[in-house]
């Protein structure tokens, strides 16, 4: 018996009792489909934040703070895993580096008469706008006097001043609006940079950080801040710049040599880190998936099995008139392997669909590759011929006296 032969038989036999096969097919459908899905989304997340990283520059580095891997620093001590404000002056003397620009946030309510929006609140220096490449649509940034003076003056997000001004923003400039109740003059918005996945860019204000800090940071907190960002003068300078900030942190905290308190990063770590992560999170929830592919082969093999308990009396004519064991083996063989593949099929097809619903509501692309369709379908396959095995062996090393016999 060739292949179309047994294809044909198989198929005859998976259409006389569709419910049950559609049941036995569904834990392979529900593990494919959430293999492909999560493979999905999580290639999808990899691109969207590889795409973020990137388009900050090759030559962005990024100082955070982080607990010291030492018990303490040398006398004097460190900063008690923060950054300070101060710390930016001496890092902006170094020859290689190009911006510097302190940055800290705090959450906050924006008030324009009748209109309210809740968004965060970006204290810094007019560095920010070169490194992070913001340009005013209208209005001006802040200048480093009004930095130096704490000047209550804000640049609005295209989204935050829509919010607070209506769809244009025009009217805004010069506008006094209340950030946590305190006056506020509006010196500029910037220009739109659209939404990055579920997060709207566009949504921020940018305040000078010195502001930032009197008005909206208190107690011991005060003059910490979120992060310093660098700008270094060329790519190839990156890592030298990167020694050198290390060195004059450490001399700023007073810290020796693994004694760390702060961490420095250049885009390249960043976007390592971000893989990771993503990667680390993908293989977890493929693994899940990769459980219910399991409990749905377990599935097949039971179905298989009753189908087998069924039809013993066919079995026994069939072998009674010259079938062979690999001829009866192959038959119910071929069953399970079809019903695993058009469950992989149809779970390849839920996949896609599921990822794209739930791209669409995270605002995230999601990306599939014809290697993960593959793959599953592979896989799928696999766990066919795994768990039909038994039960093909079963039907075949049957007596067909005895079967024959079977009520």
């Amino acid at each position: 018996m060739n292949m179309n032969e047994l294809l044909k038989l198989s198929f005859r036999s998976l259409q006389s009792n569709l419910l049950r096969s559609f049941l036995t097919m569904l834990g392979i459908m529900i593990g494919v489909a959430t293999v492909i899905a999560m493979i999905s989304i999580g290639q999808g997340t990899n691109n969207q934040v590889t795409s973020q990283i990137q388009s900050l520059g090759s030559n962005l580095i990024t100082v955070t703070a982080s607990s010291s891997s030492g018990q303490s620093g040398a006398a004097g001590g460190g900063s008690d895993a923060t950054l300070k404000l101060s710390d930016a002056d001496p890092i902006s003397k170094i020859d290689t580096v190009k911006y510097v620009a302190p940055v800290m946030q705090a959450n906050t309510q924006f008030k324009n008469g009748a209109n309210l929006t809740s968004t965060s609140i970006v204290g810094t220096t007019p560095s920010y706008a070169d490194i992070k490449s913001w340009e005013t649509d209208i209005g001006r940034f802040f200048t480093e006097d009004e930095v130096t003076d704490k000047s209550k003056v804000v640049v609005l997000g295209a989204t935050t001043a829509e919010n607070l001004f209506g769809k244009a923003g025009f009217d805004a400039i010069g506008s006094i609006v209340k950030i946590n109740n305190i006056p506020f003059r509006v010196i500029g918005v910037l220009k739109s940079k659209g939404s990055s996945g579920s997060t709207d860019t566009d949504d921020t204000a940018i305040a000078p950080i010195t502001t930032v800090q009197a008005r909206f940071q208190a107690g011991s907190s005060k003059s910490a801040i979120r992060q310093i960002l660098v700008e270094a003068k060329s790519p190839s300078s990156i890592q030298s710049t990167m020694s050198l900030m290390e060195y004059t942190m450490r001399q700023s905290h007073k810290l020796g040599s693994g004694e760390d308190d702060f961490k420095v990063q250049s885009q390249e770590d960043v976007l390592s880190s971000a893989e990771s992560v993503t990667k680390t999170l993908t293989l977890f929830l493929g693994g899940v998936a990769a459980i219910s592919l399991l409990v749905g082969g377990i599935g097949i093999m039971n179905i298989m099995l009753v189908s087998v308990t069924e039809r013993t009396r066919e079995i026994g004519t069939r072998k009674a008139i010259g079938a062979k064991e690999g001829t009866i083996l192959s038959q119910f063989l071929v069953e399970s392997v079809t019903l695993a593949i058009l469950g992989g099929i149809i779970g390849v097809l839920l996949g896609f669909g599921g990822s794209k619903l739930v791209g669409n509501m995270m605002s995230i692309k999601t990306a599939i590759s014809m290697n993960s369709v593959l793959l599953a379908v592979g896989f799928s396959a696999c766990i066919g011929i795994i768990f039909g095995v038994f039960p093909a062996r079963k039907a075949a090393k049957l007596d067909p006296i005895e079967a024959l016999r079977y009520e």
